[in-house]
C-alpha cells in the first residue's frame, strides 16, 4: 500500500496548502477524472455500448440489468441514478444508447442541463451496426475533445467525499470508520460536501443517528426514512433475524455479532462534530450547499456507492476489515484498512494502512491526516487500488419488481 509522499501534507487538518488540481465543468462543480462515457439506457444496450467502447479508446461503457418495464418510484429512481451518472463532474462527456428514442432523449436532456457535451442515438429503425457506428463517430469526437481539457487548480472545498464501509469487523469500528469520522471532521469545516448513508446497518443505533442531525426537524426527517426500511422492507419480508445478511457472515467472522455492534462502528464514520445538515433520496443531489448529508441507501456496496456517485460526489472513501474490494466506474474508491492480517493478505487492495491504530504507534489524528492526504493524492490523479485493479462495480438500486 503507498505512504504517504504528497505536497499537500495535513498537519492536524490545517495545512497551508490544501489544494488539489481537478477539470472544472460546465456548471461550475470540479471533477477528478476525466472520463468519456457509453451509457446505456437499458440492459438490452449494453451489447451495443461495449462495442462502442472497444471501437474508441478512452472510452469506458457502463453496462447494467435494468430499464425496461419499470414504473412509479422505481422508474423514478432509475432515471435518477441514470442521469446523475452522466452529469457526476468526473464525467467529460456522454453518449447515450438506447433501444429507443423518447426514454434515451429523457437521459439526454437530464444530462445536458448540466451544460456538458452528451448526445444519444435510438437503435430501433437503425439496428447495432448503424448505430455502433454513429455512436462511434461522436464517442471519437468527443475523446479526442476531452483529452485536450486542462486541470486547474482547486481549493478543497469544493471536492464531494462520500463514505460507505463493507466487510467490517471489530478493526472498522475501533480504527478505520474514526479515520473517516476523523476525516470529516477536519474537512467538513473547511466547506466540502460529505455524505454517508446505509439506512439498514444504523439498525441499534438509530437513536444515536437521530440526534446527530443538525436540528429536530432533519433529524425526524432521517428517522421516518429509517423507520419506513423497517416497516416495509425488514417487518414485511423478514424470516426470524437478519442473521447472514445483516451482519453478513464476513461481519461475523469479523467479530460483530449484531447490528447494533455494526451500527456503532458505522456512525464512527461521521466523526465527533459534524451534524448532517439534509436527507437525500437515493441518487439524489444534495442542494444546501456544503455539509454533511444523510443519503438513504441500501447497505450493499456496490449499489450504495453507484447511488453516490449519481448523487455527484467525486471520491468515496471506504473502510474495511474483512477486504471489501468495491470499485466504481467513474469514483475512484479509497480503501482504509485497520486489519493487520488484511493488510498483509491483501495488501494489493488497500490504500490507506492505518494498522498503526491498533498498535497505538499512529494516533487517530495522524489517521485521519493520512486519509487526507491520499484524497489529495487521488483527486491529483494517482489511481486507487480499485482503479488500478479493474474494479468498475455498477449496480442499479431496483424497488420492486418491473410491471
Amino acid at each position: 500500500m503507498a505512504k504517504s509522499k504528497s505536497k499537500s501534507k495535513a498537519k492536524n487538518g490545517k495545512s497551508s496548502n490544501l489544494k488539489f488540481h481537478g477539470w472544472r465543468r460546465e456548471n461550475g462543480r470540479v471533477g477528478v477524472r476525466n472520463h468519456v462515457i457509453i451509457l446505456p439506457l437499458d440492459d438490452i444496450s449494453n451489447a451495443c455500448c461495449e462495442a462502442v467502447a472497444n471501437n474508441i479508446k478512452g472510452t469506458l461503457a457502463i453496462p447494467h440489468a435494468y430499464g425496461r418495464l419499470q414504473f412509479g418510484a422505481d422508474l423514478d429512481l432509475f432515471f435518477r441514478t441514470i442521469i446523475g451518472t452522466g452529469s457526476n463532474p468526473n464525467v467529460a462527456a456522454v453518449v447515450v444508447v438506447g433501444i429507443e428514442e423518447g426514454w434515451t432523449q429523457r437521459v439526454v436532456d437530464g444530462i445536458k442541463k448540466t451544460g456538458k457535451p452528451v448526445t444519444g442515438f435510438g437503435i430501433e429503425l437503425h439496428g447495432d451496426i448503424d448505430t455502433i457506428a454513429r455512436a462511434s463517430r461522436q464517442a471519437k469526437e468527443y475523446v479526442q475533445w476531452a483529452s485536450e481539457l486542462e486541470r486547474e487548480e482547486c481549493d478543497i472545498s469544493e471536492l464531494w467525499v462520500s463514505t460507505k464501509c463493507g466487510e467490517s469487523d471489530t478493526t472498522t469500528g475501533l480504527g478505520s470508520c474514526p479515520t473517516v469520522g476523523n476525516m470529516y471532521d477536519k474537512l467538513i469545516p473547511k466547506g466540502i460536501h460529505g455524505v454517508f448513508g446505509e439506512t439498514s446497518e444504523i439498525t441499534g443505533g438509530e437513536h444515536i443517528c437521530r440526534e446527530r442531525a443538525i436540528n429536530k426537524e432533519i433529524g425526524d426527517k432521517w428517522f421516518k426514512v429509517w423507520q419506513a426500511y423497517q416497516d416495509e422492507v425488514i417487518e414485511a419480508h423478514k424470516v426470524d433475524d437478519l442473521s447472514d445478511s445483516q451482519p453478513t457472515k464476513g461481519n461475523i467472522a469479523g467479530g460483530l455479532t449484531t447490528i447494533e455492534e455494526k451500527a456503532l462502528g458505522n456512525l464512527e464514520k461521521i466523526g465527533r462534530s459534524c451534524r448532517y445538515i439534509d436527507v437525500l433520496e437515493p441518487a439524489e443531489a444534495p442542494t444546501k450547499g456544503a455539509g454533511l448529508y444523510y443519503m438513504d441507501t441500501s447497505s450493499a456496496a456496490a449499489e450504495c456507492v453507484t447511488l453516490m456517485a449519481a448523487g455527484g460526489y467525486v471520491v468515496h472513501t471506504f473502510p474495511t476489515g474483512q477486504g471489501n474490494i468495491i470499485g466504481n466506474p467513474i469514483l475512484p474508491v479509497i480503501k482504509i484498512s485497520a486489519n493487520p492480517r488484511t493488510v498483509r493478505t491483501m495488501s494489493e487492495h488497500i490504500d490507506v494502512d492505518v494498522t498503526g491504530i491498533l498498535r497505538r504507534e499512529m494516533t487517530l489524528d495522524d489517521a485521519g491526516d493520512a486519509l487526507i492526504d491520499m484524497i489529495v493524492r487521488t483527486a491529483n490523479g494517482r489511481f486507487t487500488a480499485a482503479e488500478a485493479l479493474g474494479h468498475r462495480e455498477f449496480v442499479l438500486t431496483k424497488l420492486y419488481r418491473s410491471a
